[in-house]
């Protein structure tokens, strides 16, 4: 962390670093560490916009602060309330890309699904934001503000009224791909500088980066979720393509080490409901075969349909059979309620604006076109 603060070219985001970057930003400015954690709570618990209001700095430091190193957070370029509660936000980034963050408003917690790429390189084909093609990772910046603006908007305070009490990596993009900047991010969400929020409310959702999975439990321990999806490898490869490179069985002895040793802990697995698809008997009996080894509970999401899919929604007795079975094989099993589809808000809808390098959603509209000629 020394070497990266001090190779950053001026004028610094002070989002864009946990309490450690904090920390070697400041020793490399030849100030103490502990300023860091002044910084910190300026920047989180007062949620100060200036540098001139932190006002137990030297005038010195501040001056050199407003001079090196500045506060820049998404800005709001839409937002979109739905019917149940939920809130959506099209937050605008600096390169003219923007991305969407969910509000989850619940009786007994706050939730906030929060992006962590410009789309996604990973084009699993029941997902919206795979359409969209891919540009970058987001800055470790780029997904704080993400729930500094959101807090902000909500009206929240980190230590007298908090309103998120939980964050999920599920927006748009594949949060291991961009370990280093998400693990920063989640870090300042929960140091007590920080936001505050307890390691098990922070969940992180990966569709199977292997790897980066036994990384993150070495180096930044919150809740993972897996999105499953299928329990035969030739289905996932379909639904799911990184599968090709980390098949299920490497993927669930992955998930096995990562809550190994710690008996009250398990891995969430999202299984997206589509009708015809893996919504049946058959494939409800080989997921309960390919978990029985992992501490496990499953999640099964109604499809959310959005334009030129090819998929439908399973039919509600089916996915109250699937559950069924799965209980009965001795599996906790929810339904997830599908919230914000209204709005376009639901799990698989974000969009956002995304200028798309791999050119992925051109060759998706030129499918479509030519599937309507036909």
């Amino acid at each position: 962390m020394i070497e990266q603060a001090r190779s950053l070219d001026s004028p610094v985001n002070l989002y864009d670093f946990d309490r450690a970057g904090l920390e070697a930003l400041f020793t490399a400015w030849g100030e103490k560490p502990y300023r860091a954690r002044q910084v910190m709570k300026w920047l989180y618990h007062h949620q100060c916009e200036a540098f001139e209001g932190m006002t137990d700095l030297s005038r010195a430091l501040r001056a050199r602060l407003a001079a090196e190193a500045r506060l820049t957070l998404p800005e709001v370029a839409a937002e979109q309330r739905s019917a149940d509660g939920t809130r959506k936000w099209l937050f605008r980034l600096a390169d003219g890309n923007a991305i969407e963050t969910v509000f989850i408003p619940e009786e007994d917690r706050g939730t906030l699904c929060v992006s962590s790429q410009v789309g996604c390189a990973l084009n699993c084909s029941f997902c919206s934001t795979a359409r969209q093609g891919y540009n970058r990772n987001l800055s470790t910046a780029e997904i704080v503000g993400q729930l500094v603006m959101a807090n902000r908007l909500l009206g929240g305070q980190v230590q007298t009224r908090r309103i998120i009490t939980n964050v999920v990596m599920m927006g748009m993009g594949e949060p291991l791909l961009n370990f280093e900047n998400v693990v920063a991010a989640m870090r300042v969400m929960m140091d007590d500088l920080g936001f505050g929020i307890s390691k098990r409310r922070v969940t992180l959702s990966t569709s199977g980066v292997v790897p980066a999975i036994d990384r993150l439990r070495r180096e930044c321990d919150v809740s993972l979720a897996v999105s499953l999806h299928a329990a035969r490898d030739d289905l996932r490869d379909l639904l799911v393509p990184i599968n090709r490179k980390y098949p299920i069985d490497v993927l669930l002895e992955a998930c096995r080490r990562y809550v190994a040793n710690e008996p009250r802990r398990r891995v969430t697995f999202e299984y997206v409901m589509i009708d015809g698809v893996n919504d049946r008997d058959e494939d409800a009996r080989l997921l309960l075969r390919r978990l029985a080894r992992v501490p496990a509970k499953v999640n099964l999401i109604p499809f959310n349909p959005f334009p030129g899919s090819p998929y439908r929604t399973s039919p509600r007795e089916r996915i109250d059979a699937f559950r069924d079975r799965l209980h009965r094989g001795g599996i906790v099993t929810i339904t997830r309620r599908t919230r914000g589809d209204d709005i376009d808000a639901a799990c698989g809808q974000l969009a956002g604006r995304v200028h798309d390098r791999t050119r992925r959603a051109q060759r998706f509209r030129g499918r479509a076109a030519a599937e309507t000629r036909a």
